[in-house]
């Protein structure tokens, strides 16, 4: 059954954490909205050459009228983190028990909106000590699923982590 997914984006995003991603879920056959800071933004990504324009703002969305909310990394979690609706948004989807998908530096979103305490939890090695400190379980696994959160490490672990979205989505 197709999903109703808001896939998060903000400045210098993962470009592979997002598009791959993205046309992962469209294949499955998912309605994905692009949600960022404020509707109409536009994003480049940490490369420099991908840009993405957000067609929701996060204040837009209604948390009971998705399925997931899916963040990629690169350093546009460390700035998305700052916004209060973003983080309303993943805090109240995690909350219903919806699927939360956090990819590289995505678990500094899942820190700020106060997800990850309790949970095994991977990433970028530079956000270790982070959720660490934020109450996590740090493993080093390319992929896995924990409650309603599904982990993914880094770039290279894009196919584990597409693979665990799809099997997640398909059986909330």
């Amino acid at each position: 059954m197709p999903k109703k997914i808001a896939m998060l984006v903000g400045p210098n995003y993962e470009d592979l954490e997002f598009w791959v991603v993205y046309m992962r879920m469209l294949e499955e056959g998912h309605e994905v909205k692009i949600v960022g800071m404020k509707k109409g933004e536009e994003y480049i990504s940490k490369s420099g050459g991908l840009k993405v324009v957000a067609e929701y703002g996060a204040d837009e969305i209604n948390p009971d009228e998705v399925d997931a909310v899916l963040i990629p990394g690169g350093y546009a979690p460390d700035k998305i983190r700052r916004d209060p609706n973003i983080l309303n948004l993943v805090k109240k989807v995690y909350e219903q028990g919806k699927t939360i998908g956090m990819i590289c530096h995505a678990g500094q979103v899942g820190i700020s909106a106060g997800i990850v305490k309790g949970h095994r939890a991977t990433g970028s090695a530079g956000i270790k000590d982070d959720l660490i400190n934020a109450g996590a379980e740090w493993v080093d696994e390319p992929a896995f699923i924990d409650g309603n959160i599904v982990w993914g490490r880094v770039v290279r672990d894009i196919p584990a982590y597409c693979r665990l979205l799809v099997e997640k989505l398909k059986s909330d």
